[in-house]
């Protein structure tokens, strides 16, 4: 249970950095896009590469050029399917989330809440990492497309409405 034996041990430092290396290169070649976490599937992209790594460190029966192609069409799967968003509407609209607005000028958007699947109690948390004080000072509380919460103190565009994310800085256009 503690240890099976030495070979299993000197695979993981074979493999170890010689897998780590490809994972690198592999990265490094495919551009600062692959392991951004601009949305879910970019997140899960993330993942898949970690879990990918942790396999063919560990498993036995797996070969590291098995474990260096797996890093290879996982890393194209994501280019293809970025560089497709990028030329597609319809290819982003079915990879990409919208950004949704969950608090506007201090007033909770209770329908967007619920429909996102957040309470207030973890748009409070996120008021209060970002230093805010009164939920009434808040200009808007945005859901991002990467699930993260961005808090906007200040004032808002009045055109900011019931979910509407126009002229909001940095939403898409629509």
């Amino acid at each position: 249970m503690l240890f099976d034996d030495w070979t299993g041990l000197g695979r993981v430092l074979v493999v170890g950095p010689l897998a780590y290396l490809s994972l690198v290169v592999i990265l490094r070649v495919s551009g600062k896009r692959t392991l951004t976490k601009l949305n879910a599937f970019d997140l899960t992209v993330t993942v898949a590469l970690g879990s990918t790594l942790a396999t063919t460190l560990l498993s036995k029966s797996v070969a590291l050029a098995e474990g260096v192609l797996a890093f290879a069409l996982l890393v194209f799967l994501q280019f293809a399917i970025t560089w497709l968003s990028v030329r597609s509407s319809t290819v982003g609209h079915l990879v990409k989330s919208e950004p949704t607005l969950l608090l506007h000028r201090g007033r909770f958007l209770d329908r967007a809440l619920r429909d996102q699947r957040v309470t207030r109690v973890e748009v409070l948390a996120a008021l209060r990492s970002q230093g805010a004080v009164d939920v009434a000072s808040v200009g808007a509380v945005v859901l991002e497309t990467d699930g993260s919460l961005s808090v906007m103190t200040g004032k808002t565009d009045p055109s900011v409405e019931s979910g509407t994310l126009r002229n909001v800085v940095g939403a898409p256009p629509e």
